[in-house]
């Protein structure tokens, strides 16, 4: 056995002998300059400071059995770009093809200058990559388990086919969720064509993937302005199919063809249009007397003003906030111009959040909701130099202007939750004195000359469907609303509409309701003949008059 304090004695003697040869290396190699060194090639260099000895530790180390992979110090330029695609693939692998997911492809060709094959020999699409389909049905599945109305409804006409010789072109948000009721349409006996109502907010795996089953799609997340309206133009002017039924989110697609294809337009059966910005220009049609197809208001309807609008913004405001500028909120002045249906969605999560929100409106009746909600009615430009974010959902244009832009403080947010993209006067910020730095997906910093940024998100567009996903149950009942809406319109005996705008009847609105209320194990109380009769309803409904606000 050996003694301790010999060995401490051996090792303290080597530990010194080992701090010598380091002080010798030392005095070797300090006068030894820089531009000495820079002198020497890469071999004398090597052979240099291979003399510099290496310490073997008194105690022993975990030692690899096997070291034999090398690796490159510096790739070459093939070498980072095969090592890019495979994290890049292995990404798309495992992340959703949501807006906060890129493009795995380094591609930049612009798709329409591609000419690609879906598996079935069809070109009569446009889309970013038919090869990211198998990733888009992934999506459009897992978008199924929550869209169980929906899903419900196919089972239930699929064997009527409702909508069979109905040719719908439709002009939506292409998400995973809208890929569920286009697949329902055209179960339902219905051919589509498909584009996007807005440039940013297409799932380009999901797109691929309704590419590949025949649907005719033109849409790819980051199209131009150009590829917007070629886009619509192609599902519209098209060989050998005639379309009768529009379903819209915007009215882009109604105006082009109402502007482009006027013969066309008037053989249209039903128009059906879901946003507050499309129904605007409807009812400004029709008041011109220039209305010449019926149309269904889904926009109005209760059960796409309080869930979709209400209920989904609540949620998918703070998603979209936090996925672009990952700012905390708590103690934020917040400022949200108008208090709809999305406005007061917005407010609430935003104060849930500890934000100190204020609130412009128009309205005194939405002003006075919003007073006794706790929040406070302000004008826009009494406290633009204070605010921290801005957030639109109005509808309008010009909500927020360049005079206003040039006030605010330094880092504050402005985005917009309503449909359109004039609320933000973002053509005003395209200017030689202001400069556009991107961050980011869908964030960009814009520089004044003193500089001062503002950071502005989507360009101004839909922040929650460009930076984020939206909650796919409150899209099941949207989407079940719309489906509902084209089944009547296109099988409405022929006087039942007129050329006007309508409001969805409200025994649909009420079947809607019902259809998911299986999800929450509800169970609804029924009238008794006595009750029914004392209240003047019929027991199956409706239940609420026309004029009735929820």
């Amino acid at each position: 056995m050996t003694d301790p304090a010999e060995d401490g004695k051996q090792d303290m003697k080597q530990a010194s002998k080992e701090a010598k040869e380091s002080e010798n290396v030392a005095e070797k190699y300090s006068a030894m300059t820089v531009s000495k060194i820079s002198e020497m090639n890469m071999g004398e260099l090597s052979s240099a400071f291979s003399a510099v000895p290496t310490h073997k530790p008194v105690k022993k180390q975990i030692q690899f059995v096997e070291d034999k992979q090398e690796f490159s110090r510096f790739p070459t330029k093939a070498g980072r770009r095969s090592l890019s695609r495979s994290i890049s693939q292995s990404s798309t692998d495992s992340c959703s093809s949501a807006a906060s997911c890129t493009d795995s492809s380094d591609d930049e060709t612009s798709p329409r200058d591609k000419t690609p094959v879906n598996s079935k020999g069809s070109s009569d699409f446009c889309v970013k990559s038919i090869k990211q389909a198998e990733f888009g049905r992934r999506e459009i599945e897992i978008a199924e388990q929550d869209m169980s109305a929906l899903i419900s409804l196919r089972k239930r006409a699929q064997s009527e086919k409702p909508l069979a010789g109905a040719n719908i072109v439709g002009c939506t948000h292409i998400t995973a969720q809208t890929a569920v009721l286009i697949e329902t349409l055209v179960a339902l006996g219905a051919q589509c064509r498909w584009t996007a109502c807005n440039i940013y907010s297409t799932q380009n795996a999901v797109a691929a993937a309704l590419s590949e089953t025949g649907v005719a799609v033109f849409a790819w997340k980051g199209e131009s302005e150009d590829d917007f309206w070629w886009c619509i133009n192609r599902c519209v002017n098209t060989e050998g199919w005639q379309p009768n039924m529009i379903l819209d989110d915007g009215g882009d697609l109604t105006h082009w063809m109402y502007k482009k294809y006027p013969n066309v337009f008037k053989k249209i059966r039903g128009i059906v249009e879901e946003s507050v910005t499309g129904v605007h220009r409807l009812y400004q049609l029709s008041k011109a007397g220039k209305l010449c197809v019926p149309a269904m208001n889904v926009n109005d309807s209760v059960t796409k003003q309080k869930f979709d609008n209400l209920y989904c913004c609540r949620e998918s405001i703070l998603d979209g906030l936090k996925r672009t500028t990952d700012v905390m909120f708590g103690g934020k002045q917040v400022v949200v111009c108008g208090y709809g249906e999305v406005g007061k969605g917005c407010c609430a999560a935003l104060k849930a959040l500890g934000s100190v929100v204020s609130i412009t409106e128009i309205d005194p009746i939405c002003a006075l909701q919003a007073c006794m909600d706790g929040f406070r009615v302000v004008k826009l430009n009494e406290v633009i130099r204070q605010v921290d974010v801005i957030v639109t959902c109005t509808g309008n244009k010009n909500v927020v202007t360049r005079d206003q832009l040039d006030r605010m403080k330094n880092g504050a947010i402005v985005c917009n939750m309503g449909h359109s993209n004039t609320e933000i006067d973002v053509a005003s910020l395209r200017t030689p004195e202001l400069t556009w730095e991107r961050v980011r997906s869908q964030v960009d910093h814009v520089i004044w000359p003193d500089g001062k940024r503002v950071i502005l998100l989507a360009e101004g567009r839909l922040l929650n469907l460009s930076c984020s996903t939206v909650p796919t149950f409150v899209l099941s009942i949207t989407a079940t609303t719309q489906a509902l809406a084209l089944i009547e319109l296109y099988n409405a005996p022929e006087g039942r509409y007129k050329q006007d705008v309508y409001l969805l009847p409200k025994k649909m609105d009420e079947y809607v309701a019902s259809l998911h209320l299986t999800t929450f194990d509800a169970h609804l109380t029924e009238l008794s003949d006595e009750q029914a009769k004392y209240l003047g309803l019929n027991k199956n409904g409706p239940f609420k008059p026309n004029y009735y606000r929820y």
